[in-house]
């Protein structure tokens, strides 16, 4: 089936505003009743967050493909199944959808709707786990694509939730995420000011994973292989 713009447009705002509130609000949550025990706390926004990315990716990747993040669709426009123009709209509403979501988490649990947060993640550790997170999506994404289209939901799932634990900064690996977690002063937040450094180490993970993968895959798409859920390009 063929989706049009504006629908693969309200699937990724839809699918962004979502995880972001999952992220946010389940961080609120955990925070609250995890007596202060901050592994008790990660490990609850840990699996809220891949619970919901399995099931995001599931309904709404076969509308969009499901990137929810702009450089998942920048890696898609690099490899010409996107058109830049669709991606540069996929990215805009992204960003909007995640702050949304932000917005949606504060009003559930009767926070201040408009925050900044307080939460400092900056030195060369976080940044380098920024790269290793988004290299390890991109490459996920595009290898699972390439072997086993069916197992690309769970896949995702699975790299971020083993992301929050093995990288300093919990796996952001997503711009727009990065963009609305500034806008919550809660567990799951960022300052604003780290949001730049943290944005451009998600761009170098996400174009060495596209091009280790074309090297190592030979990346030339073939007659029976689905390179992406929201198949080739559409009108």
């Amino acid at each position: 089936m063929s989706y049009s713009l504006s629908q693969r447009l309200a699937a990724e705002a839809l699918g962004t505003g979502l995880l972001v509130a999952a992220v946010v609000g389940s961080g609120i949550m955990a925070e609250g009743l995890s007596a202060g025990n901050m592994g008790v706390a990660l490990l609850a926004n840990t699996v809220a967050t891949g619970a919901i990315l399995f099931v995001l990716i599931t309904v709404l990747g076969p509308v969009s493909g499901a990137h929810f993040n702009p450089v998942v669709s920048a890696v898609f426009a690099l490899r010409r199944e996107i058109r830049w123009s669709d991606a540069a709209a996929f990215c805009a509403v992204q960003v909007i959808g995640g702050v949304l979501g932000t917005l949606l988490a504060h009003a559930m649990f009767e926070l201040p709707l408009v925050q900044l947060s307080a939460h400092v993640r900056f030195g060369t550790g976080q940044f380098l786990s920024e790269c290793v997170a988004t290299f390890a999506l991109v490459f996920t994404i595009i290898g699972t694509l390439r072997a086993r289209p069916q197992a690309v939901p769970i896949a995702v799932a699975l790299v971020i939730t083993a992301g929050y634990w093995f990288t300093a900064s919990t796996s952001f690996a997503n711009p727009a995420v990065t963009i609305a977690r500034t806008l919550s002063d809660t567990f799951s937040g960022i300052a604003p000011i780290d949001a730049g450094p943290f944005i451009a180490a998600q761009l170098i993970g996400g174009l060495a994973a596209w091009t280790l993968a074309e090297r190592l895959f030979g990346w030339t798409a073939g007659a029976t292989e689905q390179p992406s859920l929201s198949g080739s390009l559409e009108d």
